[in-house]
């Protein structure tokens, strides 16, 4: 399984995803879900990807082959061009695999997070679904996830607006999406990769990979644990009725 989301606001782009891609008793295998494509001063591109490992390395190698030739995703004018050519790249690999997995009854799954800034456009950050058409996030819905999404939607719910959420707090938001996530479902695990973009830098401006153990994180999770505690305990104790009122009807 995977968890990955993106977070827009006016400052710029969170995007962080986690590394698992089988988790079971016996095996549990880790890969990068994270893909950068950068020419500094020009465009920065990050790619997140969910869905058949097998799949969305076909993608990737053929985006990466196509940016080297400064085709694709470097000749893409605006975001939206680029997510299009994000969706022409899942068409492509739909093209060559699809009829053979669904011929032995396997799914063709892929989905893609898309997050950054061409030139002096605003930054942006899109979903490509399956079929290879794009939605955007917005400023009324300033983030998008993948995956295993709704253990971590809730918090992302209650905190993070457009206008007002910083980055720095956006990111706390995504670890903590993923702290809620990992507690929740044993499918979704670390390392996690959390990328930060300031409007207009057109470069990567932080980066940061979680280990399972790492210091950082784990304090973070305790925190917010005790956090959550302490706010339960001093909420209104709730008013009870001495028995339950009478039925009518």
């Amino acid at each position: 399984m995977t968890y990955c989301v993106g977070i827009i606001t006016k400052e710029g782009l969170i995007l962080a995803s986690d590394s698992r891609t089988n988790a079971g008793y016996d095996q549990v295998n880790v890969c990068r879900k994270m893909h950068t494509f950068v020419r500094p001063g020009e465009r920065m591109f990050t790619v997140l990807t969910s869905g058949s490992l097998s799949l969305t390395q076909s993608a990737i190698t053929l985006l990466r082959k196509s940016f080297e030739k400064g085709e694709g995703l470097a000749q893409a004018d605006t975001l939206y061009a680029a997510a299009r050519v994000l969706g022409d790249c899942v068409r492509q690999v739909s093209e060559m695999d699809r009829a053979a997995l669904e011929r032995d009854e396997f799914n063709f799954n892929i989905n893609l997070l898309l997050g950054g800034q061409v030139g002096t456009e605003r930054p942006g950050l899109y979903l490509i679904y399956p079929q290879g058409n794009p939605i955007s996030a917005t400023e009324d819905s300033p983030y998008l996830q993948l995956g295993e999404c709704k253990y971590g939607r809730p918090i992302l719910d209650r905190g993070v607006t457009y206008e007002e959420t910083t980055l720095t707090d956006a990111a706390k938001y995504a670890l903590l999406s993923f702290d809620s996530t990992m507690r929740s479902n044993v499918t979704v695990g670390p390392p996690i990769d959390l990328l930060m973009y300031r409007n207009n830098t057109l470069r990567i401006d932080g980066y940061r990979r979680f280990t399972a153990f790492d210091p950082e994180l784990q304090d973070i999770h305790n925190r917010w644990e005790q956090a959550l505690r302490r706010a339960v305990e001093e909420l209104p104790a709730i008013r009870f009725d001495p028995q339950p009122a009478p039925a009518t009807g």
